[in-house]
């Protein structure tokens, strides 16, 4: 039985009242809620149905047909508005359902319904309390077919049970108060073409006001410079992955991404397009580079102005052109400015030396703009006066070579003797080769050295002799002075003595009675150095005596003994001015070098750069401030990791900064939870490394300390450290190679020694190489870990140092000194020259100490020339003043490098014995003796070529080990060097 006679005037009124309400607000638009954002509502939804838009009747279907009613009423407008009603609150059991018209889904995986509606509080109903509810409920059924009639009840799938949050009784419809309920639900993971909505009342008041549905959309938006389009929202609050489009001249630099989220707002961001080359952002779209403006690159964010000697005349220019006689290499960027070849190399200095010759020269006083100076050497010999010159073949050596030189020095050996060249040396940059223009360079003309001709004539007595010679004959330049070398026959390796004279002829004195010497002549010309003659044998007499060996030369002779007084003098004074003894000359000491003065608390030497200790600042911080620069991680690209230090990661990557070449560099990090004051001990090390500007030295770029990791950022050397470089490249370099990495490290520590910086752990490990072989000292860490190996730093109260490398006193007393670093630096050289091998071998650190303070020191390497291992020696001197200092040693190294025959004397060094062996030892068989050596790898190669009883190997050669796949140069010196020990050692060994 229907109620609506009870109080019909009530609930149309109700109706009518919240109609007229709901059409203060755009159709699009509903009645605020705190359920969705009022922006998802407007711009972001798309409506699939709203009741109250609808012209006529809804045509929803109602069953029973008593049960639901469809009521039109009249807003303010006279705007018909159609609403459902049902009030069956008397009868018990109500079912009643009304089942909306097909709505199809379009886009949307998941919808939401909103409804408003007004419900009767049951206790305003007398007689009701049975049979009222104050629910409804609210359903849907999916399906492909728009025009079906019947649906079952048991089809539709139940959404949730509605209730009201507001109801209303008669004297609230009185009072005209409000209390209209909007609840909103949502359907997800819909699949079909569309779905039906049902309403089912269970014996409620209710009047159905209002029905929307609606699904969400991320808008359309532009970030980054790429374009998202209306996307529609997922099913089950699940994010949408949307890729941007770019607009219009832009491309991507890294795949734009936004996720649309469940309430259709984009969340942030993700990758970006950048403009194109020529292009520039602005306000959201990229706009064409002015002219005179260029944007090379994607990642450059503005046009900038042509760089010097360049221009562009068009819109969008992703370059700019090169002015007339200014080049662009292909490796420059385009943001360098253009540039040109240099002009030609400017005050050169040549020194001959027999058959070689030094050369240096200025750089070109115009570079072109450019610092990628090389040089070339052309070479041109002419044999006889006046005849065309020929280009000189391949018969000639330089070093370090002829084409590509990065500085202005060469050494050039292997020249015919008596023989003019020409040398045309030639300055090159990047652009040189994009030049049609002539070639720039300048030219030198040198003459081969003459030989002095052999002595002619001697006079002898028990404790001198005179000798008298003859001069180069055929010469171009004036002959300077002549140099005499003599040593006791048999004895060279211990002691020999130069003099020098302006006279052909010269009375040296102070000779052992009846002892035969060896005496050499060679003349110095204004051009350079000569060719030393062949060696005379003469033996001083036991009394003193007359000997003429040229009857013919009896004048010349007379006059020889006539000046002998005098000539004694001179020459007397000449051999003590000299001082050259002793294995090696030792240059005198600079007078300079005693000047010291005190400034500041620090001894100074005149016109030299002191080192000033970081800790020496009350804030750490402000040391780094003062020596390293700070530079922008955003200028920083890490590519790779290439090891660990003990602060962090070590990694090679690229810096780029403005204005400048990109460049390969390394960067070191401080790991991640680092205490105060290892991050002040960390840039200790950039505070130290700042201070030094030196080829040989690893330079400094600069530091990141502004953010999180902390980065120090070195040059990148190719060939990392030295020890690992030379184990890898076993037997495979020039002596004059070796020698020239060496000078280099001492040239390092020269420099690093005229500051008063102490370096205290010179090795191999510690010097670093590059691509072009350049050795540079490195690893200034105040805190650091010398050795992975425990037993290579000996502990003291002081801390630890490296025992096998460290000087005597340092170990006993703590006292670190230039001098110390002299001592490591012998070390250094015996490393070179073993190609890493580890000093002392197996020795203990205790038995290292041991040996070195009972006067051991280590033998010399294999095919070590005898020169350089006396040079070590030196450095092992065990008193520290007794050592050269840097200066001296750079000098010395020079002077081999100058004359490469001073190298081809080897040292012996089966004369050395190691005292952590026996005086003899035992090996029985093939498999001990190669473990003995440490080749025991090549077991297997000895057994498959059946060498398996030691008399079989004592006669291998080098061709032999390399038919049994020997092949390694180093392995092979090292086997043989080890068969003629165990020939010499015979009875010691049991075959």
């Amino acid at each position: 039985m229907s109620f609506w006679w009870i109080y019909p005037s009530l609930l149309t009124f109700c109706t009518l009242f919240y109609c007229q309400a709901l059409r203060t607000y755009p159709s699009n638009e509903v009645l605020p809620s705190d359920a969705l954002h009022p922006c998802v509502l407007t711009s972001c939804t798309v409506t699939l149905l709203d009741s109250m838009s609808a012209a006529g009747d809804l045509g929803w279907v109602a069953y029973p047909s008593e049960g639901w009613e469809e009521i039109s009423v009249m807003d303010e407008r006279n705007t018909p508005m159609r609403t459902y009603q049902v009030c069956n609150v008397l009868e018990v059991n109500q079912n009643n359902w009304l089942r909306t018209s097909w709505i199809p889904r379009g886009e949307a995986q998941r919808v939401y319904i909103e409804i408003k509606f007004t419900l009767r509080d049951c206790n305003s109903l007398p007689g009701v309390s049975g049979t009222c509810k104050e629910t409804f409920n609210m359903y849907y059924y999916e399906s492909n077919n728009s025009n079906l009639w019947h649906i079952h009840e048991n089809q539709f799938i139940k959404i949730d049970t509605i209730a009201a949050d507001e109801s209303f009784t008669q004297v609230d419809v009185g009072d005209r108060v409000m209390k209209l309920n909007t609840e909103i639900r949502d359907i997800s993971n819909l699949y079909k073409k569309g779905f039906y909505l049902a309403f089912q009342d269970v014996g409620a008041c209710i009047a159905l006001v209002s029905v929307r549905v609606f699904y969400k959309k991320c808008p359309t938006t532009i970030r980054n410079l790429a374009r998202f389009p209306d996307t529609v929202t997922g099913g089950d609050s699940a994010l949408v992955e949307v890729k941007g489009t770019c607009v219009n001249n832009s491309e991507e630099f890294d795949v734009p991404k936004m996720y649309c989220s469940a309430d259709g707002g984009w969340l942030v961001p993700i990758g970006r397009c950048s403009c194109k080359p020529g292009f520039e952002e602005k306000r959201n779209v990229c706009q064409p580079c002015r002219p005179g403006y260029y944007k090379a690159l994607l990642t450059d964010l503005y046009c900038t102005k042509c760089p010097p000697h360049s221009f562009s005349l068009q819109d969008s220019s992703a370059e700019c052109t090169c002015e007339r006689g200014f080049y662009r290499a292909k490796s420059d960027p385009k943001s360098m400015a253009c540039t040109r070849p240099p002009s030609a190399p400017s005050n050169p200095i040549s020194t001959v030396n027999e058959t070689s010759v030094i050369m240096e020269w200025s750089p070109p006083e115009d570079s072109g703009g450019r610092m990628d100076i090389t040089y070339n050497i052309h070479c041109r010999r002419c044999l006889l006066e006046g005849q065309k010159c020929s280009p000189c073949g391949s018969g000639i050596h330089y070093i370090p070579r002829q084409f590509g030189l990065p500085h202005p020095r060469v050494l050039i050996t292997d020249l015919l003797p008596y023989t003019n060249y020409t040398f045309d040396i030639e300055a090159l940059n990047g652009v040189s080769e994009l030049s049609s223009g002539p070639k720039q360079f300048i030219s030198v003309n040198i003459t081969t050295s003459q030989v002095v001709n052999v002595i002619l004539k001697e006079r002898k007595s028990k404790d001198s002799v005179t000798l008298a010679f003859q001069g180069p004959e055929k010469t171009n330049d004036a002959v300077v002075e002549y140099e005499v070398i003599y040593y006791e026959k048999n004895h060279k390796d211990q002691n020999y003595t130069i003099l020098k004279t302006r006279s052909t002829s010269m009375t040296v004195d102070g000779l052992k009675p009846g002892t035969t010497y060896i005496f050499r002549v060679r003349a110095h010309t204004i051009g350079g150095q000569g060719v030393y003659g062949g060696e005379i044998e003469l033996e001083t007499s036991t009394e003193d005596m007359i000997a003429i060996t040229d009857p013919n030369q009896i004048t010349i002779l007379a006059i020889s003994v006539a000046g002998g007084v005098i000539l004694l003098i001179f020459l007397v004074t000449c051999f003590f001015v000299s001082g050259r003894h002793c294995g090696y000359i030792k240059a005198k000491q600079d007078p300079d070098e005693d000047k010291m003065h005190f400034q500041h608390g620090r001894v100074k030497l005149p016109g030299s750069r002191t080192y000033i200790h970081p800790h020496t600042y009350e804030d750490p911080n402000q040391a780094v401030r003062d020596f390293a620069k700070e530079i922008d991680a955003s200028n920083i690209r890490i590519e790779r990791v290439i090891g660990a230090g003990e602060f962090g990661e070590v990694c090679s990557g690229w810096l780029k900064l403005p204005s400048k070449r990109e460049i390969c560099v390394a960067i070191k990090s401080l790991k991640v939870g680092y205490a105060e004051r290892q991050r002040r001990d960390f840039l200790g090390e950039a505070s130290i490394m700042g201070q030094f500007d030196h080829p040989n030295i690893i330079r400094l770029e600069g530091v990141v300390t502004k953010c999180k990791p902390v980065m120090i950022i070195t040059e990148y050397m190719e060939n990392g450290s030295l020890d690992s470089f030379l184990k890898k490249h076993d037997g495979q370099f020039t002596v004059i190679q070796l020698v020239g990495m060496l000078r280099g490290i001492a040239s390092g520590m020269k420099y690093l020694s005229d500051m008063n910086y102490v370096h205290r752990d010179l090795a191999a490990r510690n010097i670093l190489v590059n691509s072009n072989l350049v050795c540079k000292v490195s690893d200034f860490g105040l805190s650091r870990v010398l050795e992975d190996d425990p037993e290579a730093a000996y502990t003291t109260r002081g801390g630890k140092i490296p025992i096998r490398w460290t000087a005597p006193e340092a170990i006993a007393y703590r006292k670190f000194t230039s001098a110390s670093d002299v001592w490591s630096y012998g070390i250094v050289m015996w490393e070179v020259i073993s190609y890493g091998e580890r000093p002392y071998w197996e020795m203990s650190n205790q038995d290292v100490i041991k040996a070195i303070d009972e006067g051991y020191r280590l033998p010399p390497p294999m095919d070590c020339p005898l020169v350089l291992h006396q040079l070590m020696l030196d450095c092992w001197q065990k008193c520290r003043s007794d050592r050269p200092k840097f200066g001296q040693i750079v000098n010395i190294l020079d002077k081999f490098i100058r004359n490469p025959s001073s190298l081809s004397e080897l040292a012996n060094s089966s004369t050395w014995q190691d005292p952590s062996m026996q005086d003899s030892f035992t090996v029985t068989s093939v498999e001990e003796w190669l473990e003995a050596i440490k080749m025991s790898q090549y077991m297997e190669h000895f057994t498959m070529a059946g060498y398996v009883t030691l008399d079989s190997v004592l006669y291998l050669s080098n061709s032999e080990l390399s038919k049994i796949g020997i092949s390694l140069a180093g392995h092979q010196k090292k086997i043989l060097s080890s068969i003629q020990n165990l020939q010499a050692l015979g009875t010691h060994v049991q075959i």
